[in-house]
């Protein structure tokens, strides 16, 4: 059971990871084609959240909650950080290249960065909601 709960810290990992550079990369993409849907406050919101919290940490030198319970389930199970499993050697190599330490805080600070200009200038569009006065006749 640990071995299957590390491997699942790894996908909530990757899909984390893959949520805030695939979401940028078709932001970035349907900005210029004007796709309606990138502009939407719920996606945009939860993109920058997901970055943000990522800055946060390592703004205060925190260690990444889903890799210490991976590292901690792993533990439990006998295995080795990157996993047994080919799945969870190949998930784990996608999010964990051979970076420096100062690396890994460049790529996800300027990654935010990006997000942050983004968000501003392709602004997220709220929904505007009918009154009952306004519906259509």
């Amino acid at each position: 059971m640990n071995a299957f709960l590390a491997d699942l810290m790894v996908a909530i990992h990757v899909g984390y990871v893959g949520y805030v550079v695939i979401g940028q990369v078709l932001i970035m993409i349907g900005w210029p084609l004007g796709w309606q849907w990138i502009r939407n406050i719920w996606f945009r919101g939860t993109h920058l959240a997901a970055i943000g919290f990522v800055a946060f940490e390592e703004a205060i030198d925190m260690r990444c909650p889903l890799t210490v319970w991976e590292e901690h389930f792993r533990e439990l199970a006998g295995q080795p950080i990157s996993g047994e499993t080919f799945l969870s050697r190949f998930l784990h190599n996608l999010i964990f290249i051979d970076l420096p330490s100062w690396g890994y805080t460049a790529v996800h600070l300027g990654m935010a960065a990006l997000v942050l200009l983004t968000f501003f200038l392709c602004l997220p569009r709220v929904r505007k909601t009918r009154t009952p006065e306004q519906k259509p006749i």
